[in-house]
């Protein structure tokens, strides 16, 4: 599937996307379900500046956990945690676009003073009112992310019935309706993101990611987030530490699907396949 260029202005850096990115995780959470993921502010320097050799164009830093049954936080707990990891990562890495994964507007704010050009939102500005007129202010880039109505962290595998057998045409209308809500706000560059894992069956994400491409007909650039999680490790009897091949196997199918960003623990292996993609497109298209 051809990609489509976009750009991004990610807090006075205009960041110009030819070929789909690679958005790299950092935690700076002692509970994150992939342990290897997890860091703090004298480590975050050498890792940001490791993935940015491997080839990522992003980094996430999230300082709450969000893994199915995890409890919120609150904003000052996780501005403790993120800030110094953020600050860590610019002065390790001045170049690299940084996006702080938060859902409040005190956070957001914080975290783009110290650096940070990007938000990510699991909740589509659901537990913090201030939070979308925040980002609209800051005039940054924001990942609108699907997370069941109701729904925190804790609950949201109880509402994977919610959607019938329509669980693809709810999720675009879910979309669809807070993009036009965020254009109206005033946000300008806007990510969407299905929420694999986010309160979806297993049969649910990979009808999902089957139908990723169907995501891109919102006009806007379309994030995949399945990075070694219950989606598939979880049907292989593994472990979230076991699976790097079977996700680098999804990431290929997401890229064929028309994904723009992978957001993964794993940069050096999702740089290697956009880049094998790549030359997979540019075969076919020779073949036209």
């Amino acid at each position: 599937m051809r990609f489509e260029p976009f750009s991004l202005n990610c807090n006075g850096h205009l960041l110009i996307a030819e070929r789909p990115l690679v958005m790299g995780i950092l935690n700076a959470t002692p509970d994150s379900f992939h342990e290897e993921s997890r860091t703090e502010a004298n480590a975050a320097g050498e890792q940001a500046a490791e993935m940015e050799e491997c080839g990522a164009t992003i980094i996430d830093i999230g300082g709450m956990s969000s893994r199915p049954g995890a409890e919120l936080i609150e904003a000052q707990e996780e501005m403790d945690r993120v800030l110094p990891v953020i600050e860590a990562v610019r002065g390790a890495a001045p170049k690299m676009v940084i996006s702080c994964d938060t859902i409040y507007a005190a956070t957001a704010r914080a975290a783009v003073d110290a650096g940070a050009g990007m938000i990510n939102d699991i909740g589509a500005g659901r537990f913090d009112e201030d939070l979308l007129p925040t980002v609209a202010e800051l005039n940054v880039p924001y990942v609108l992310m699907h997370l069941p109505e109701g729904a925190t962290p804790a609950t949201m595998q109880q509402h994977t019935k919610s959607y019938g057998d329509k669980v693809v045409t709810h999720v675009w209308d879910f979309l669809a309706e807070h993009l036009v809500t965020l254009r109206h706000m005033g946000l300008k560059d806007v990510i969407v993101d299905p929420g694999f894992g986010f309160g979806k069956s297993q049969k649910q994400n990979y009808e999902l990611l089957k139908n990723l491409h169907t995501f891109r007909h919102l006009g806007a650039p379309v994030l995949t987030g399945i990075s070694r999680k219950g989606m598939i490790y979880k049907p292989l009897k593994s472990r979230p530490a076991d699976v790097l091949p079977a996700t680098t196997a999804l990431h290929l199918y997401a890229l064929q699907q028309g994904s723009a960003i992978l957001r993964v623990h794993d940069v050096r292996e999702a740089v290697q396949t956009v880049k094998l993609h790549r030359l997979l497109e540019e075969a076919r298209l020779v073949g036209e």
